[in-house]
């Protein structure tokens, strides 16, 4: 072969690489795209629950090295109890409850042999649940005048008229809340919230009530702000956003604006602080909001990944603000892989998270002390192991892979996602927030968008009152009735404003009923 040949042969050689390599990147494109395709078909059409059966990933591990269990002793997982046992109504009815008693005589007491009076001997009960439903009425509100004969000069006395939430309009406190705790708290619009009232009568716009919800949060807007002062005074904090698109007037279009949860909720560690929620409406998602909404806070901060926290906490000097990461969002980026093309690598990754979260059902509702102590005795190995499989298999699949991203994404925010370990008032995710953000996007879904940044303000404000009162095991109507009426009549300070708090007013009726 002369020295041309050899050249030749190089040269094809060299093109065959390229093409190889071209050929490879390709793949992982097409790879990706796929993936995106399926994941908006998934958001689209699919389940959103990510459950996923571990014997169905035990089968996609054939010939996988067993994945370590949570514990030897581990008892198996209970199951969910029967529909039919979990619907059924043990004992009575509420005592609370108005009892309309109806009974059902004989029409002859007498004895169908002798025909003697019979004696009652007893009785049989029977309850049933009835309804009323809603009745608007009319509440008239009469003021007297009164003049002296002989006395010109004394004038007309008259008592003052009563203050109103809204200046001279119709609604009455309970009215207003209710149309508060409809739309923000059971995902009903204004708009359908019209026709409801349309039919007993009642016709309003909706522009009427838009203004009915920004006069009454005007008035709530100081309990807001005291709730978000608890949440930041917190320790340990969840944080979140989510998006709320805004209309923009004269455009006849919207832009995505968020609305930033903040949560503390020590009630999974047997904490005695009373859990809340707080959210404040922003135009954008720049790491300066949530500086702004935390510049009180220190300590540690329950989050996903978004890039702004970890702006936040750089920017505090001496470290007081750490990054807890959440699990569940890492868990969330093998699921969509495993959903996908059923992964052995995402499946064997799900399972050996799942394993972490077998070991937090059995110490939930424990103290900190036994919470942290069965961490760093049975979590942390099994997270140092996770550890290292991750890095081995990340050299092993491709580099532009969705599973790829994943791993990368679990090793880039490892040092956060270890941190539960250390601390038994942690939670292992932001599960708590997530649950508190689904009725957001509730009512997202059916009023498709706020209609001005003061309409996002006031959702931020009426959902934050609304979700907090539910947590404290608070009825919202009556806590929320009765917090008007007493603002609007001047009977509380601004100072002592933190008695009307839901775990304050809760407290205080309890009292008074005792």
């Amino acid at each position: 072969m002369d020295h041309a040949d050899s050249c030749d042969d190089d040269a094809g050689g060299g093109d065959v690489a390229e093409l190889r390599a071209a050929l490879a990147a390709a793949e992982a494109r097409i790879a990706a795209l796929e993936q995106i395709i399926h994941d908006l078909r998934r958001a689209r059409f699919g389940q959103s629950a990510e459950r996923v059966d571990p014997g169905q990933l035990a089968l996609a591990l054939s010939g996988v090295a067993a994945v370590p269990p949570a514990s030897n002793d581990n008892p198996a997982p209970r199951g969910r109890k029967p529909h039919a046992e979990r619907c059924r109504n043990r004992g009575r009815l509420p005592a609370h409850l108005e009892r309309i008693e109806q009974v059902l005589d004989l029409a002859d007491r007498r004895c169908p042999c002798c025909r003697e009076e019979m004696r009652r001997i007893g009785e049989d009960r029977g309850e049933r649940l009835d309804v009323v439903p809603a009745q608007l009425r009319v509440l008239v509100t009469i003021r007297p005048r009164y003049a002296c004969r002989r006395c010109e000069e004394a004038g007309v006395h008259q008592q003052p008229a009563p203050a109103r939430v809204v200046t001279g309009g119709l609604p009455t406190e309970a009215l207003l809340v209710q149309v508060l705790v409809a739309k923000y708290g059971d995902g009903i619009p204004l708009h359908r919230q019209c026709q409801i009232l349309a039919r007993q009568g009642i016709q309003f716009d909706r522009a009427t009530l838009c203004d009915w919800v920004g006069q009454a949060c005007w008035w709530l807007r100081p309990l807001r702000d005291l709730i978000l002062a608890h949440v930041v005074g917190h320790a340990r904090v969840f944080a979140d956003d989510t998006p709320l698109p805004t209309l923009e007037r004269g455009l006849g279009r919207t832009r995505v604006g968020r609305l930033w949860c903040y949560a503390a909720d020590d009630r999974a560690s047997l904490g005695r602080g009373p859990p809340a929620v707080a959210y404040v409406y922003a135009t954008d998602r720049k790491a300066t909001r949530p500086a702004a909404h935390l510049a009180g806070f220190s300590g540690t901060l329950q989050v996903d990944g978004y890039r702004g926290f970890r702006t936040v906490a750089a920017r505090r000097r001496g470290g007081s603000v750490t990054l807890a990461f959440c699990w569940s969002h890492l868990r969330r980026r093998f699921h969509k892989v495993h959903a996908h093309n059923a992964s052995p690598v995402a499946a064997e990754a799900l399972l050996r998270i799942g394993a972490l979260y077998g070991i937090e059902r059995e110490i939930r509702r424990t103290l900190p002390e036994h919470r942290r102590t069965v961490r760093q005795a049975r979590s942390k190995p099994l997270v140092q192991d996770l550890h290292r499989w991750l890095e081995a298999k990340l050299d092993q699949v491709s580099q532009g892979s969705a599973l790829a991203g994943a791993i990368r994404y679990g090793l880039r925010h490892w040092e956060g996602l270890c941190r539960y370990l250390e601390d038994g008032q942690l939670e292992m995710d932001t599960n708590s927030l997530e649950r508190e953000i689904r009725p957001v996007a509730k009512t997202r879904r059916a009023a498709l968008f706020a209609g001005s940044e003061g309409g996002g303000d006031n959702w931020a404000i009426a959902t934050t009152l609304v979700r907090t009162a539910i947590l404290n095991g608070v009825n919202p109507q009556a806590w929320l009735t009765d917090v008007l009426q007493r603002m609007v009549r001047g009977e509380v300070s601004s100072k002592a404003l933190h008695t009307l708090l839901p775990w304050s007013w809760r407290d205080a009726q309890g009292a008074q009923a005792a």
